[in-house]
């Protein structure tokens, strides 16, 4: 019997990434492949990840000089570039009015390559009115997208699907509904694969973002510009108060909030539910962001050479922030979470603007924005706005 033999198969994969390390002194040493897609040495690569560009780690002492430099880094690894000159020419259509609001479609440009149908919500009274980009989740449900967050008064089958959406998720609530009566213009667009610019199937996200580089391009860097975009146009009508605008989403639409904040100077604040954790700690067996597809909306690459996601979202600091995490939230583990929480928490207070940041995991949730975590992100809204 071999050495290689007597070790077993079990033990030679997970000891692959010490034979790398030793090459030569029993053989040729050869790579493997983990259960989760994991190259079996990702804990030294997971070592490699210092994340230089960090706030208190960069050698950059001056706080408005870090933030331009860090903002620049991660505009850089988005890949697609700003597109500020391509005029919105907004479109409006489907116009019904609601319970102390007022709803219509509107299609846009938010890039040069497509345009875009949205649902813009707008409280009766005469404003101008804060404003509130609404950013729609995953799931993993394509069928409808701007749709999860405001009730579908034009189409019958998406109504019924995104009821379905909203009672499991939300408490049966239209979240933008809710904010229009709350007195908030609200504007929520589909993201590429979603309601109208879809359905896209689970199976072929992959494929989509892997035909986005070899066009020169990013999946994920396209939403990341479309929503800054989208910010920049909601902040520009008339009816809104372009002081008083926030980002606020749950899930990916929690990613794609307090990465808008960080790329829009349109965004004076952002709520993000359920979507903030430690890259290190998320990238272990068993985490869903291993299984690909879904992860490529989120994916810069080389970005975690620079920095990790609490610092991304650090770089709108010290603007408000609000970030809700599920303690029974399968998705992000709670030491990536807490790791999270900690390195926001001292960048907000080397600031001096600690009151500014509002960190809250709720102990007897999972992945979730029921109706009480609702009404506490609309209280603060109504302080901070």
């Amino acid at each position: 019997m071999t050495g290689h033999d007597a070790l077993g198969r079990r033990a030679f994969v997970t000891g692959t990434g010490a034979a790398l390390l030793a090459a030569g002194a029993g053989g040729p040493a050869r790579a493997a492949v983990t259960d989760g897609s994991l190259p079996d040495f990702h804990p030294l690569l997971t070592r490699e990840l210092t994340f230089p560009l960090a706030w208190g780690t960069s050698p950059v002492r001056d706080f408005r000089a870090w933030r331009r430099a860090a903002r620049a880094k991660v505009e850089e690894l988005l890949i697609v570039g700003r597109d500020e000159h391509t005029p919105y020419d907004p479109r409006f259509a489907d116009r019904r009015e609601g319970d102390g609001y007022t709803g219509e479609s509107v299609t846009l440009s938010l890039t040069r390559y497509e345009r875009v149908r949205a649902l813009l919500l707008t409280p009766h009274g005469a404003g101008p009115f804060p404003a509130v980009l609404l950013l729609h989740d995953h799931g993993a449900k394509f069928d409808i997208g701007k749709e999860k967050l405001v009730r579908p008064w034009y189409d019958d089958t998406r109504l019924a699907s995104a009821q379905g959406w909203a009672d499991k998720y939300f408490s049966g609530r239209f979240v933008g509904d809710e904010l229009a009566r709350r007195g908030y213009v609200v504007l929520v667009a589909d993201a590429l694969g979603w309601g109208d610019r879809g359905p896209l199937g689970y199976d072929q996200q992959q494929a989509l973002a892997s035909n986005f580089f070899n066009l020169g391009s990013s999946l994920a860097g396209l939403m990341a510009r479309e929503d800054a975009r989208a910010a920049g146009f909601l902040a520009s009508l008339e009816r809104v108060d372009r002081r008083r605008t926030a980002a606020v989403g749950f899930s990916m639409g929690a990613f794609r909030a307090w990465q808008t904040a960080v790329l829009s100077d349109d965004v004076a604040a952002a709520a993000a539910v359920c979507w903030m954790t430690g890259l290190k700690e998320m990238m272990v067996p068993g985490n869903n962001t291993l299984r690909g597809q879904s992860s490529y909306y989120m994916l810069h690459p080389g970005l975690p050479r620079f920095l990790d996601f609490p610092d991304v979202a650090s770089i709108a600091a010290p603007r408000p922030m609000l970030f809700f995490d599920g303690g029974l939230d399968p998705l992000f583990p709670a030491d990536g979470v807490r790791a999270a929480h900690d390195r926001l928490r001292t960048v907000w207070r080397s600031r001096h603007a600690e009151e500014r940041l509002h960190l809250k995991t709720w102990p007897d949730l999972g992945h979730v924005f029921v109706d009480r975590m609702q009404d506490e992100v609309f209280a603060w809204l109504d302080r901070v706005l």
